[in-house]
C-alpha cells in the first residue's frame, strides 16, 4: 500500500475529511474510479455512483443539507486484507432545512488502491434518514 499507511489510518482520514466538511478533499481521497455504493439509499437516492467526479458531485452539496457535528463513535476495523477497512460510527448533527435532528450509524467498508478508495460501500437506516429529512431530498 503506497504511502505506507494501513487501510484503516486511510479511512480515519477520510473520516476528519467528512467531518470537516470537505468533500472536495473527500473525493481528493478517491480513485478517479472509485465505486461508491448505498445499498440502503431510499427511493429517489442513487445507489451507485462511478468515478471521482461523480461521486464529488453527490456529495458537494452535502453540507448545506445536513450539518455534522460530531462523530459520536467511531470504531475501525482491520481485516485480513491490508488494502480493507471496515468502519462503524455514528454521527449527530442537523438538517438545516427544518432543524431536523440528524442522529445516525454507519456500517462502512472501504478497500484502497494505491492509498486511494477504490470501492466504498455505505449502509444506513433509511427510515431514519427519511424521517430527519422531512421530505427534503438528497
Amino acid at each position: 500500500m503506497s504511502e505506507n499507511l494501513a487501510a484503516a489510518d486511510l479511512l480515519k482520514r477520510s473520516m476528519d475529511a467528512f467531518l470537516a466538511k470537505d468533500m472536495r478533499a473527500w473525493a481528493d481521497l478517491c480513485d478517479e474510479n472509485v465505486v461508491v455504493e448505498f445499498p440502503f439509499a431510499p427511493e429517489g437516492s442513487p445507489s451507485r455512483l462511478e468515478g471521482r467526479d461523480a461521486i464529488y458531485e453527490y456529495l458537494r452539496g452535502y453540507p448545506d443539507l445536513i450539518d455534522i457535528h460530531s462523530i459520536t463513535s467511531l470504531e475501525i476495523h482491520s481485516t485480513d486484507d491490508p488494502d480493507t477497512a471496515i468502519a462503524d460510527w455514528s454521527v449527530t448533527g442537523r438538517v438545516l432545512a427544518n432543524g431536523n435532528p440528524y442522529n445516525m450509524s454507519y456500517a462502512t467498508f472501504v478497500t484502497f488502491k494505491d492509498g486511494k478508495v477504490a470501492k466504498y460501500r455505505e449502509y444506513w437506516n433509511p427510515l431514519a434518514f427519511l424521517k430527519a429529512l422531512g421530505g427534503e431530498s438528497f
